[in-house]
């Protein structure tokens, strides 16, 4: 199989482009300026790497957000960084065609392929809630993950299970960890994943052949090492205790803090505040809406979205959002009254002085 170099030499890139292009994915995969010369150094050597892509109980959010990807494009990736030999909604094959192919490349290139998982399987009534060429999707992910270097669980479907694995989960529907058991596996949630961070993630595998370094539930921590309070640019307000309190009144015009109104900012780990969507347009809190923590564990079942939750413990948030605002006005008024004796004894002084 051809390199990447090689493939995009054939697309009829130049070197210096080549250069720039690894410049730049260098940086979207969160290293170093000096890893520069290493990634070159992966581009001109490694060969492409196979990828087969699995659907399960899904709505196809995380692909309509890979094809979106701007930083390198989606065509990009998939056309030179990666060979992707299996997907039954992007591929022109479908039926036994794409069925006996997927089969072939396992065969070929076994234990050296990345297995992307997007969606997830339901274990009710032996996983007949979810066919896939005729066969139930549980069994065709335990063969397929057989043979697998890596598995990518796309969104918070395959991650955490997400709104198949609701309350209260008629089709048993759980995340692949709870299949796949033998295998690393890299979590990538959110519904969906930003663009960028999907095709971040599979360049790291693609180049280096190894996985991201990743946190203690198993998300890349270059994507997934901040809250999105962390990175959000309504940050300040908050710590000035100015907060919306309804969507249309005055705080909300100003974009003040939307904690008070639901946002999950503060305990919610994602990228959506630095890399935003769509080539860094907007992302949600900055269209005026509050983070819904798509990305997190249950996050469908930490209703309702438009309420703070008090039963998640975040050091002094609750004591912030009705205090501080309180604190901020009580100074404001003492500080006038402060300024008004002054005033007053400054004028006497005066008036004692003449």
């Amino acid at each position: 199989m051809e390199t990447f170099y090689e493939a995009l030499k054939r697309h009829g890139v130049s070197r210096r482009d080549f250069l720039k292009f690894a410049t730049t994915i260098t940086g979207i995969m969160g290293l170093a300026p000096t890893m520069v010369p290493e990634v070159v150094r992966a581009l001109e050597t490694r060969p492409r790497t196979p990828v087969l892509w699995l659907h399960g109980l899904e709505c196809t959010c995380c692909s309509e957000s890979f094809i979106r990807s701007s930083t390198p494009l989606a065509s990009d990736v998939v056309l030179t960084m990666i060979s992707l030999e299996y997907d039954d909604t992007l591929s022109a094959a479908a039926g036994d065609a794409i069925e006996k192919h997927r089969e072939e490349i396992m065969k070929k290139y076994w234990g050296k392929y990345i297995l992307a998982v997007e969606g997830n399987p339901p274990l009710g009534e032996d996983g007949m809630y979810c066919i896939v060429g005729g066969r139930p999707f549980l069994e065709v992910l335990k063969e397929t993950a057989e043979g697998a270097m890596a598995v990518i669980a796309w969104g918070s479907c395959a991650s955490w299970g997400c709104v198949q694995a609701a309350k209260p989960n008629p089709t048993t529907a759980v995340p692949i960890d709870k299949v796949i058991k033998d295998k690393p596996i890299i979590k990538v949630p959110g519904c969906p994943p930003i663009a960028e961070v999907m095709t971040g993630v599979i360049m790291h595998i693609a180049l280096f052949g190894s996985i991201p370094p990743l946190d203690a539930q198993g998300r890349p921590k270059q994507y997934y090492g901040n809250r999105i309070h962390d990175t959000c640019y309504r940050r300040a307000f908050f710590n000035a205790g100015q907060f919306v309190e309804r969507f249309d009144d005055e705080g909300a015009k100003k974009g003040w803090c939307l904690y008070k109104v639901g946002c999950r900012g503060p305990t919610t780990y994602n990228s959506c505040g630095n890399i935003r969507w769509y080539n860094g347009l907007s992302y949600p809190i900055q269209a005026g809406h509050g983070c819904i923590g798509c990305a997190e564990d249950n996050f469908w079942d930490n209703g309702p979205f438009y309420q703070r939750l008090t039963t998640i413990p975040v050091p002094s948030v609750e004591a912030n959002a009705d205090k501080v605002g309180v604190a901020v006005a009580t100074a404001a008024a003492a500080g006038a009254v402060l300024h008004g004796v002054v005033s007053k004894i400054r004028n006497k002084d005066k008036e004692g002085g003449e």
